[in-house]
């Protein structure tokens, strides 16, 4: 699919990999629409993408409150007579074990908010806008450590497991319509969220430009899925032997932060 002059609508867009794949899709030839909540910083991405001689307008929202998302998609419909492409990129991520979770429900319910209703509620608000057209297309961005038997983000790993689940529905009911959804499983990006993890400094990690190529990939070419070849095998061998590799992997996650963690100390001196 040529990208040239298709409108997309993106979320998290004032920073990290949603700023990078702004600027790509700009570049690719495709109109912008930046949703964040930050607004001086989507107008610092829009006049960027401007002076670049890219388009992109701005629509600064709190995608966590439904009142204030419902307000931003009448802007979006109202100033956009064709949107080609919704791509679901903003979320939370909170990195705790369950066991320091236990009266922390609202970790669970705020992740939640953001990474699976907002999004949810979006695609939905600009679903009808998709099916009247007769074509449409959902990007929504889920993680390889829902892939694999990841530790210690059971809530962002819960949101994007129903982000996923959600993604599957629609492609099983809306595909023959047009309407068509991507899953993105990301790698560890190296972005400002996860650079809140002291420990994973050290860490090798996808930069924001390669990510925010995926997200291009993914609305260009319309795939299923993207993702990377350890992130398959792992989503294969936890389907085919779910028990032996959560019991296999997980001396291995705890060594690694271990290892992590003897780094970051010895940075401190």
């Amino acid at each position: 699919m040529d990208l040239q002059g298709k409108t997309i609508v993106l979320t998290g867009s004032s920073g990290g990999i949603g700023e990078q794949a702004a600027h790509q899709l700009a570049r690719a030839g495709a109109r912008v629409c930046l949703v964040a909540r930050r607004a001086e910083e989507l107008q610092r991405v829009q006049r960027a993408i401007e002076a670049d001689g890219g388009w992109a307008r701005h629509y600064a929202c709190d995608l966590s409150d439904p009142a204030d998302l419902d307000r931003c998609a009448d802007l979006l419909l109202a100033d956009n007579p064709r949107i080609d492409v919704l791509v679901n990129n903003a979320a939370r991520s909170i990195r705790r074990p369950i066991r320091e979770a236990l009266d922390r429900v609202h970790d669970y319910e705020r992740t939640m908010q953001i990474n699976y209703f907002g999004a949810l509620r979006l695609t939905l608000r600009l679903l009808p806008r998709f099916l009247d057209q007769g074509a449409g297309h959902v990007v929504n961005i889920s993680t390889m450590s829902s892939q694999v038997p990841i530790p210690l983000f059971s809530a962002y790993l819960a949101s994007k497991s129903a982000l996923e689940s959600f993604s599957r529905s629609l492609n099983a009911e809306l595909a023959h319509k047009g309407v068509t959804c991507t899953v993105v499983y990301f790698p560890m990006v190296r972005t400002p969220m996860s650079s809140k993890t002291a420990i994973y400094k050290h860490m090798p990690m996808m930069d924001t430009v390669k990510a925010a190529g995926w997200i291009v990939e993914a609305a260009a070419k319309r795939p299923a899925r993207v993702s990377s070849p350890l992130g398959t095998l792992g989503g294969l061998a936890m389907a085919a032997l779910p028990g032996m590799v959560t019991k296999l992997s997980q001396p291995l996650f705890r060594q690694m932060d271990k290892q992590l963690k003897r780094k970051l100390e010895s940075d401190r001196g």
